[in-house]
C-alpha cells in the first residue's frame, strides 16, 4: 500500500512542479528539479527498513551535488542514523491520502466566506486555487495535479493573518472537486506537521512517515 501511494505522489508532485518525469533507478525514483536550492531528489519507495538503509547509504556515498533531497517512507530518526556528515533533515512530513476503501474521494459544494472571491485555473494539467481578500492579495492557496486515478495536493498554504477562517478546508474542498471532475479516485499529499490537523479533519490518514534529508556538503 505505501509503496503504491509513494509512487502516486512522486509522479503527481513531478507534474504539480513542472518538473521532467520521474526517471526509475534500482533504490526508487529520482527528480531533476534543476532549482538552485532543490538540484534533485531521490525518493526511496520500499518501506522495509533493511532495503532502505541499503538504499540510504548506497545513495549519500555517491552524492556530491548540495542541495540533492533524499526522502523516505521510514522514521526520520533511522534515516539520520544511516546519512554520514553532511546531510541536514527537513521539517517532519507524512505520506497522507483519501479516496482508499474507507472513503471515497467525493465532491462537495463550496462557498468562499464574505469578503473573499475563490478563484481557479488549470494549466498543463494542474489545477491552481486562490482563495483573494477583498483587497486582492492571496489569503489561501493551493494546486493539484492529476496522474490517472490519483490526484496529488501540493502547496496548501493559507496566510497567518488570514488563519481559522476555514479557508484551507475550501481549497481542499475545491481541490478535490477539480480532482473528482477529472477522473481520479485517490488523493494523495506529503503533509507538514502543521497541515496534518486539516487533513484528518477532512477524512485523510497518515499512511507513513516521510523523512526528508537535504546534502549541504561538508566543509
Amino acid at each position: 500500500m505505501v509503496t503504491r501511494l509513494a509512487r502516486q505522489w512522486v509522479l503527481g508532485w513531478a507534474v504539480s512542479r513542472g518538473t521532467e518525469p520521474p526517471v526509475e533507478q534500482a533504490e526508487g525514483l529520482r527528480i531533476d528539479v534543476g532549482l538552485p536550492h532543490h538540484v534533485a531528489r531521490y525518493v526511496l519507495l520500499d518501506a522495509d527498513e533493511a532495503a532502505v538503509e541499503a538504499a540510504v547509504r548506497k545513495i549519500a556515498g555517491s552524492v556530491t551535488v548540495p542541495n540533492t533531497w533524499l526522502k523516505a517512507f521510514v522514521a526520520p530518526e533511522l534515516v539520520a542514523s544511516w546519512l554520514p556528515p553532511g546531510w541536514t533533515s527537513g521539517p517532519p512530513t507524512f505520506l497522507m491520502a483519501t479516496g482508499l476503501p474507507a472513503m471515497e474521494l467525493r465532491p462537495s459544494q463550496v462557498r468562499a466566506p464574505d469578503g473573499y472571491a475563490l478563484t481557479t485555473e488549470t494549466t498543463a494539467g494542474v489545477t491552481f486555487v486562490r482563495v483573494l481578500a477583498a483587497d486582492g492579495a492571496v489569503a489561501a492557496r493551493g494546486q493539484i495535479a492529476v496522474t490517472g486515478e490519483s490526484a496529488v495536493v501540493d502547496q496548501v498554504e493559507t496566510d497567518p493573518a488570514h488563519q481559522r477562517r476555514g479557508l484551507g478546508s475550501l481549497v481542499m474542498r475545491t481541490l478535490a472537486n477539480d480532482a473528482v471532475a477529472r477522473g481520479a479516485s485517490t488523493g494523495v499529499l506529503g503533509a507538514s506537521a502543521e497541515g496534518r490537523a486539516l487533513y484528518e479533519a477532512l477524512g485523510w490518514q497518515v499512511h507513513a512517515p516521510l523523512a526528508g534529508f537535504v546534502y549541504r556538503a561538508t566543509a
